[in-house]
């Protein structure tokens, strides 16, 4: 057998370069898609970065001033800071420092907001009697900046959305709409409900963002100076690393690991993937298979428990649950993920014979005790949030604790003026998220001031014909639509509110109907044709984009099964769950999972025959069929006959023949 592990390019492989970094992630993450040269005006973005941090650790040391007010503060500093850092296009990038009309928006999103603060006591009265022209004009002016903040910041997707829903709202009367329609808002009754109360754009997604989704992005970013990053990657490499495709299966855990915290499937493909696919691709793995495993693992981080992300902290608010329940209820779902992606790695490294590292080439065990200090911000916050504290208390001493440990070493002691670049970089992190989450907001009002929630669930299911798992399925198609393009917070502020409650119609619990929309709504960053995530590692690996967006779909294949099984028997997500209760379902999702994985990847045992890989696509969703323990047995019996007929196969074949004795005359 030719030897695969020289299946490598012609062209040395090599680390991405910062400026290579840079340059990829302004290709496919429009939310580092900032101005080159700000020029002077890089003080300005200092000063407001700066004072946008201070502002929320002092509010998440003292308490915040209201849901209104904190997220007008929260909202219009963000603004601000878009307009400075985002060229209305590319080509007025290739300017120095900041156009007049953008300062101009950055002032108004700041007058416009801050106004709210000024005269919070007479608006809160107004929503009753009657808002002034002058409030009308200023809420219809902080939507539009709005609007175009969002654009630039996070993309286009998510403002058509939201413009469609504002002209639902003001034109939903029309006769066509049929079953749709309603009596519908004036430009300004609409825009004072949408900016004026806290059922629009300051309502959940802004609340949570302006208190502790803040803190943690801060956090993320003094991790980054702890090099928690390279210290994930060792530890993963140590624990997989010389088994069968041990690079690719080191990079899943470190990717998975780091995704955690950056909260971003391209961020993370192009941070963790630009050290990742090189090495895989130098131990055999072709370029189109390697970025497809770094962006399935970046895009599954952000499902991984404790942190999963920004979306999380909202979901845990729109379920009603404290969120130390959550990335309790997600552990199971997460590590079935990563198991599935685990084993489509397993079985193309057994197909192409590429095998695992050298132990001499692993990091040094003892590399990994001078450095246990620096999972202790991590240890911090998880250790807080189970014992009862609240997310912005496990947030502020996670801050600290990162802190202090970045102050024993030399190579992360922060100066000064390091401390206060990492207070702006926590803003620079943090503003496409307020942008998202305050335009996700006009999407929620307007679902929830026209009902047209209840309209679309209502919708779906008699489309579905009142078929549970035709709902689930309609459901998932509408999930990874509205999903693609869209940044994670985004996109599960606007699939929670549209998708969601179809499914809560069949009496599901709501941690599963959420989750269900939360996991289809990630994949969208995996599922050709509009694969972001997938795109990054193709551009890392130079490899085929579409190809390398296939490959992640087939190596996430359990990011499109879980959802369903846990949906059906929510004892995967803990619900009443029993040791007795949850072991059968758990073991049969694993099984089925190996049997779908092996047969997209093409390998089991050995390479499979045309009615073998029917029989263990058959055999795998026979075995993971809810709530039927006869079935999956009979599943897993297929799958047992496949492996076995298998086996004889490789014996029969390894099987040297006896020469034949010749017979003398």
């Amino acid at each position: 057998m030719a030897d695969a592990n020289a299946h490598l390019n012609d062209a040395p492989e090599r680390e991405l370069t910062e400026k290579e970094k840079e340059e990829l992630l302004k290709k496919y993450d429009k939310e580092s898609n900032t101005r080159t040269d700000l020029g002077k005006w890089i003080w300005i973005a200092f000063i407001i970065g700066i004072s946008l941090t201070s502002f929320h650790l002092y509010t998440g040391l003292r308490g915040g001033y209201g849901s209104l007010m904190q997220g007008a503060v929260h909202v219009g500093s963000g603004l601000a800071l878009i307009y400075i850092l985002y060229p209305i296009s590319k080509k007025a990038d290739k300017k120095v420092g900041v156009p007049f009309y953008d300062a101009i928006l950055a002032l108004l999103s700041l007058y416009c907001c801050f106004y709210i603060v000024w005269n919070y006591e007479y608006l809160t009265s107004a929503v009753i009697f009657g808002f002034s022209l002058h409030d009308q004009l200023v809420a219809l002016g902080a939507i539009a900046l709005l609007l175009e903040a969002t654009r630039r910041a996070v993309g286009m997707p998510i403002v058509v959305i939201a413009i469609l829903a504002l002209l639902y709202g003001v034109y939903g009367s029309w006769s066509w709409l049929g079953t749709f329609a309603h009596p519908g808002f004036t430009w300004t009754g609409m825009a004072t409900q949408l900016f004026f109360t806290t059922e629009a754009i300051f309502g959940t997604p802004i609340q949570v963002s302006s208190t502790f989704i803040y803190l943690f992005l801060f956090f993320g970013v003094i991790l980054v100076r702890t090099n928690i990053g390279q210290f994930f990657n060792d530890i993963a490499f140590r624990l997989t690393g010389r088994y069968t495709g041990g690079t690719a299966k080191a990079a899943v855990a470190a990717s998975g690991l780091q995704g955690m915290v950056t909260g971003s499937s391209v961020a993370n493909t192009v941070g963790s993937g630009s050290f990742t696919i090189p090495m895989m691709k130098r131990s055999g793995f072709k370029p189109e298979f390697a970025g497809a495993a770094e962006a399935s693992a970046s895009t599954g981080g952000q499902i991984m428990p404790p942190i999963m992300g920004a979306a999380a902290f909202i979901m845990a608010g729109y379920v009603g649950i404290p969120y130390s329940e959550l990335i309790i209820y997600a552990i199971i779902p997460a590590l079935l993920y990563f198991m599935g992606v685990f084993f489509g790695i397993h079985f193309e490294a057994k197909r192409q014979g590429i095998v695992g590292v050298p132990v001499s080439e692993l990091p040094k065990i003892r590399s990994f005790i001078t450095r246990i200090d620096m999972i202790l911000p991590l240890v911090t916050i998880i250790g807080l949030m189970l014992i009862g504290f609240t997310p912005t208390f496990a947030a502020l001493w996670g801050i600290l604790a990162a802190f202090v440990i970045s102050l024993f070493r030399k190579d992360t002691r922060p100066t000064l003026l390091g401390v206060l670049d990492m207070m702006e970089k926590g803003a620079r992190t943090a503003v496409p998220v307020i942008a998202a989450c305050a335009s996700a907001g006009i999407i929620v009002g307007i679902v929830v001031f026209t009902g047209l929630g209840g309209v679309l669930a209502r919708g779906i299911i008699v489309l579905a014909d009142g078929q549970f798992f035709l709902v689930l399925f309609f459901t998932m198609i509408a999930c990874i639509i509205l999903g693609m393009g869209l940044p994670t917070t985004a996109n599960y502020v606007v699939t929670a509110t549209v998708a969601a409650p179809a499914i809560l119609m069949f009496d599901v619990p709501p941690i599963a109907a959420h989750m269900f929309v939360f996991y289809f709504g990630l994949a969208a960053d995996i599922t050709p044709p509009v694969c972001l995530a997938a795109y990054a590692g193709a551009g890392i690996a130079r490899a085929n984009p579409m190809k390398t967006g296939i490959i992640a779909f087939k190596l996430a294949i359990a990011a499109f099964i879980i959802p369903y099984v846990f949906v059906a028997n929510p004892v995967l997500l803990l619900q009443d769950a029993t040791f007795m209760t949850l072991m059968p379902p758990l073991i049969t999702a694993i099984i089925g999972m190996i049997a779908i994985s092996a047969a997209i990847m093409n390998y089991f045992v050995a390479k499979p025959k045309i009615y073998e890989r029917l029989g263990l696509i058959v055999g795998g969703i026979m075995a993971v069929y809810p709530n039927s323990i006869p079935i999956s047995l009979a599943g897993i019996g297929i799958l047992t006959l496949i492996a076995l007929v298998q086996h004889i196969r490789n014996k029969r074949n390894q099987t040297p023949r006896t020469p034949e004795r010749t017979v003398e005359a």
